[in-house]
């Protein structure tokens, strides 16, 4: 549903420095996007190292396109359902790779390992090196602004709502390494309780969005300007992504053989650092500017759809790919599932008290950074034992706020978290 308009908007004229910025956008994002065009559309073939970073670019430029798109359109829709779908549109392009190695291993089994490489990457970088970035950022700001010692990050009542959702969901996921596999039922499961999840934001308490860079610059446009423009962003995106999905995700798995570099760890971290760098700039953005809290519960909400949405499509486009109805896993991607499962009990179980601190900050990124030189089963299967020791010692200190994070996905009122953080107060929400 469209808004009759917004208190402030210009009637006739764009300011110069919002034209000056869109501009300026405009071209850098062209500079990256037209040469994997004319290599695409042109059917031109290049080195895979190349051409990776040549469709690599276009990814990323894509999904600027689109998280832009996806804040400004908040100014025209009305409804938390609306804008709860804004949110699931921004977060396409990290599932587009994602889907495709899936969709393959339907009928080339050589490509399961590198859809469950792809997912355990994006939820690992997430919540390893996005969680504590934010935190840590707001932990500087504050202290740069003389707020004194301060602990941590306090997060807001309603993302009680969010961390029951992850928690359920995390606790679910580890019938996948029990199993060795993604079953087509899991994967059902997964995406109804995705579904309860959009129903509950929808239906939450909706705040006013406040954009910043590119996507403030459209939201002073004109009301027709400003639509004809989000629609044409999200057009361009979703074509570039369309065609540039596939022949990054191919080149990806190419340029690890020419390189001499583990492919499934190509596949691991680069696809997903390319596909979620928008939303870590626009964070870290946010948390740099003192309003830390807004930015880790959008990065929260990122973590639901993922632990969600991602995983329960995988065996969905393992069928339409003509395969059966699991997606069987080897030793090793059993392993990283696992690995990734840990990880995600523990953040949830540190942050169960809506305090982040920075000891479980520092602690999360200092587990991201040691997994890398790890490269043999017993490793990873120790990084697990301490990921899980702290996921107990967080849920024996915290266990008083258990219930209630279970019983807050049925119970709790939620806050629709668009593609980026909301206004809040210019005081950061830290504990000390």
């Amino acid at each position: 549903m469209l808004a009759t308009g917004r208190p402030g908007a210009p009637a006739e004229t764009t300011p110069r420095l919002p034209r000056r910025t869109l501009t300026r956008s405009a071209l850098i994002t062209t500079i990256f996007i037209v040469p994997a065009l004319v290599v695409r559309i042109g059917g031109l073939h290049s080195d895979p190292v190349a051409a990776l970073l040549i469709f690599g670019a276009a990814v990323v430029a894509a999904s600027f396109l689109l998280a832009w798109a996806a804040e400004a359109a908040q100014i025209d829709v009305s409804g938390g359902f609306a804008i709860a779908v804004l949110a699931l549109v921004a977060v396409l392009p990290e599932y587009a790779v994602d889907l495709y190695y899936a969709y393959v291993s339907g009928h080339n089994p050589d490509y399961t390992q590198y859809a469950a490489a792809n997912m355990t990457g994006s939820n690992r970088l997430l919540m390893g090196l996005g969680w504590p970035v934010v935190v840590l950022v707001s932990i500087l700001v504050a202290r740069r602004a003389g707020a004194g010692k301060c602990a941590g990050l306090a997060l807001e009542p309603a993302n009680r709502v969010e961390l029951g959702f992850l928690l359920i969901a995390g606790v679910v996921a580890f019938v996948i390494p029990a199993t060795g596999q993604i079953h087509f039922a899991l994967g059902l499961a997964l995406l109804a309780w995705f579904g309860f999840y959009l129903y509950k934001v929808s239906h939450g308490d909706v705040e006013e969005p406040d954009l910043i860079g590119t996507a403030a610059a459209l939201g002073e446009l004109p009301d027709r300007s400003r639509r004809i423009a989000v629609i044409g962003l999200f057009v361009a995106s979703g074509v570039v992504i369309v065609l540039c999905a596939k022949p990054f995700a191919d080149n990806l798995v190419a340029a690890g053989t020419e390189l001499g570099i583990d492919r499934f760890l190509l596949v691991q971290w680069l696809a997903p650092l390319a596909s979620e760098a928008p939303e870590f700039i626009i964070a870290t953005i946010f948390a740099a500017r003192g309003k830390g809290t807004p930015a880790m519960a959008t990065l929260i909400s990122s973590k639901v759809n993922q632990w969600t949405l991602l995983i329960g499509s995988l065996p969905i486009a393992h069928v339409l790919g003509g395969g059966g109805f699991s997606l069987v896993l080897d030793s090793r991607q059993v392993e990283e599932v696992l690995l990734t499962a840990a990880q995600t009990m523990m953040g949830v179980a540190l942050i169960l008290a809506l305090r982040f601190r920075r000891g479980a900050a520092w602690a999360l990124l200092v587990l991201f950074i040691v997994q890398f030189p790890i490269t043999s089963t017993s490793g990873r299967l120790v990084l697990c034992g301490i990921y899980a020791a702290v996921a107990v010692a967080g849920l024996i200190i915290n266990r008083r706020y258990l219930a209630a994070t279970v019983q807050a996905p049925f119970v709790g009122r939620a806050i629709r978290h668009s593609g980026h953080p909301h206004q809040q107060p210019e005081t950061p929400g830290l504990s000390r």
